[in-house]
């Protein structure tokens, strides 16, 4: 199996973990609160069905890219949010239906991409792989939030190095989206994956260090907690700048999530 059929192996049985939570739902589910501001389970799982349909054209070349990228020129986040918002509007069977549909597509699509050829996106262009692991972390992070609000514990896999994967590979990006210099230090990542193995990238005795679980890493880089309440580690200066800043997904910085009031 290549790296892009495991990616994509990967996403699915993700998706589907997802898709056992919701269907089962009733309408009142559905429209249950998630840790995302006004987004109920209904816009996340319409925002994925979204994202989907965007990479499968971009990566088809299809003039509704373009037209994406119009609509996008001023504001991404306001876009992503009307789409996901005018997508949750319909009833939670043509929810799901699209998403499924949507899922299936973008397997298709990227596995038809030539090898080589950048897909664009509205980060920088990456190859099918890459927008792959893009689309899993995608459904990863959101299927957080809407585990969360229905009091499930998520799942917790191996298949969460695909996730650490990007958040190691964006380092650069998390920087200058905050508009900072990206530092050229090497930063080593050390992670505990949940089946208790290792999980590196990096060469080993970098001055900069970041260590933990895998699962932790995950959550600090798709924002879905403050860096206070994970178990990561940095030592070094850019290691501990680049926890605080860390994001995969592209667009703005991202608000993140307040730290969790113990007292």
């Amino acid at each position: 199996m290549n790296l892009l059929a495991e990616v994509l192996t990967d996403l699915g049985a993700e998706s589907d973990a997802l898709d056992a939570v919701v269907a089962p739902l009733d309408d009142h589910g559905w429209r249950t609160q998630t840790p995302a501001e006004g987004w109920d389970v209904a816009t996340q799982i319409a925002h994925l069905a979204w994202t989907d349909e965007a990479t499968v054209a971009a990566a088809t070349s299809s003039p509704a890219w373009d037209q994406l990228v119009t609509d996008a020129h001023d504001d991404l986040a306001s876009l992503v949010d009307r789409a996901a918002t005018a997508g949750s509007e319909a009833t939670p069977a043509e929810i799901l239906s699209r998403w499924r549909r949507s899922r299936a597509a973008v397997s298709e699509a990227l596995r038809a991409v030539p090898r080589g050829t950048r897909i664009p996106w509205f980060g920088p262009p990456m190859g099918a792989t890459s927008a792959a692991t893009a689309r899993f972390m995608e459904t990863w992070a959101h299927s957080v939030d809407v585990h969360e609000a229905l009091g499930v514990e998520p799942p917790r896999t191996d298949r969460v190095r695909h996730v650490a994967l990007l958040g190691v590979l964006t380092r650069a990006f998390a920087f200058t989206v905050h508009d900072r210099p990206a530092p050229e230090e090497p930063v080593f990542v050390s992670l505990t994956l949940p089946s208790g193995a290792q999980w590196t990238h990096g060469e080993p005795g970098a001055a900069n260090v970041v260590s933990g679980s895998a699962h932790d890493f995950a959550l600090r880089v798709t924002q879905r907690r403050h860096r206070a309440d994970l178990d990561l580690v940095a030592e070094g200066p850019v290691a501990d700048e680049w926890l605080d800043l860390a994001q995969a997904f592209a667009g703005p910085p991202g608000p993140g999530r307040p730290p969790v009031d113990n007292s």
